[in-house]
């Protein structure tokens, strides 16, 4: 029988809607066969927010006090919060904010001891957040920063089309100056990685957006693509990683070019997130590439306005636990492969040395 996968679940912002569809995805007997899941939240929030969907009252969790105390077939519950905080559905407050941090902090470092084999992350409020802990812009670059890693690629999966973005989480008129060829090719590297590593693709092909309108006319709407872009490209491709590009991107997604290739790489955030959520946006999920370990999360955010109203949808987190299965043990696999390939060609050159 295949080993369980430990999954840390973060609660997110509790007073938006994450506790709803965690428990709506945990009420999945399916998931309760694949994995162990880990909540790192409230026991009290877990409950509040229970009793607000009827059909899930009875179902049962086990609170424990460390990942290692973990039960196989339950929900287990790990607090990391005070008792007394206040659960206010629907209002971004300092204490959900500090809450989803205390979390969050709790299950990276579990993940980093490796009592926990991936971590799923609900929604957050980045604003809030970031009162508590300055500069905080996502979980994208606080575990890049955590893991010590020296750059880590924003991975948009689902079953159908995979988008990765260059720059994150930055203010649109910084986007131009972020832009060289050094992070493009360093994108392009850890998105062919991913691929070959996580996902078991041989030989991924990857499409490369442009900037600008018309992927800049050929000069005429910008000289990016001509200076930066393409420039990368060749590099990528001198590296054998099969980079093709840049593409239109108003015409590449109308045209289903996304589903030619095995990812995308867009320029930036909204490049990339855009057409990925109004296509696929029920089982998108948001993967960080590049870290020693797996993350993922549903790709949504609080939605305060649907908090306690029993109307979330909790397929996106669902989505987000059974990708980050299926990469861990694809990891596994790759890595397993990896190990017996080195050692048959390593026996294979002391065997074949000969007399001395």
């Amino acid at each position: 029988m295949a080993k369980k996968i430990i999954v840390g679940i973060t609660q997110g912002d509790t007073n938006g809607i994450s506790y709803e569809v965690i428990i709506k995805s945990l009420a999945d007997a399916r998931l309760l066969e694949i994995c162990v899941p880990i909540v790192y939240g409230s026991s009290r929030a877990f409950g509040y927010y229970k009793k607000q969907i009827p059909e899930m009252d009875n179902l049962n969790t086990n609170i424990i006090n460390s990942a290692k105390d973990c039960h196989s077939n339950r929900i287990n519950i790990i607090n990391c919060v005070p008792d007394n905080f206040r659960i206010e559905p629907g209002q971004p407050t300092e204490e959900g904010s500090k809450a989803s941090l205390l979390a969050l902090e709790a299950a990276t470092a579990d993940l980093k001891n490796g009592d926990i084999d991936a971590l799923v992350t609900a929604p957050i409020n980045k604003k809030s957040v970031a009162l508590h802990l300055p500069g905080f812009v996502g979980h994208t670059e606080y575990l890049v920063q955590q893991f010590g890693v020296e750059d880590g690629l924003m991975f948009l999966i689902s079953d159908k089309m995979r988008v990765g973005v260059v720059t994150n989480h930055l203010p649109l008129h910084k986007v131009v100056s972020a832009i060289t060829i050094e992070k493009i090719v360093a994108k392009l590297r850890l998105m062919d990685e991913s691929l070959r590593r996580d996902f078991n693709i041989v030989k991924p092909k990857i499409a490369v957006l442009g900037l600008n309108p018309h992927s800049g006319d050929g000069g005429l709407l910008g000289s990016e693509e001509l200076q930066i872009i393409s420039p990368a490209i060749d590099v990528a491709q001198k590296e054998n990683i099969l980079a093709f590009g840049p593409y239109s991107p108003d015409g590449f997604f109308s045209t289903h070019q996304q589903y030619v290739f095995d990812a995308v790489l867009a320029m930036y955030h909204d490049q990339g997130l855009i057409p990925f959520k109004a296509l696929v946006f029920d089982s998108g999920v948001n993967f960080t590439a590049g870290l020693p370990v797996v993350r993922t999360s549903p790709d949504h955010g609080t939605a305060y306005e649907l908090a306690g109203k029993n109307q979330a949808n909790p397929q996106p987190m669902k989505s987000a636990i059974y990708q980050a299965v299926d990469i861990v043990r694809n990891r596994w696999y790759y890595d397993e492969m990896r190990k017996n390939v080195l050692q048959t060609r390593c026996e294979s050159s002391t065997t074949n040395k000969g007399p001395v």
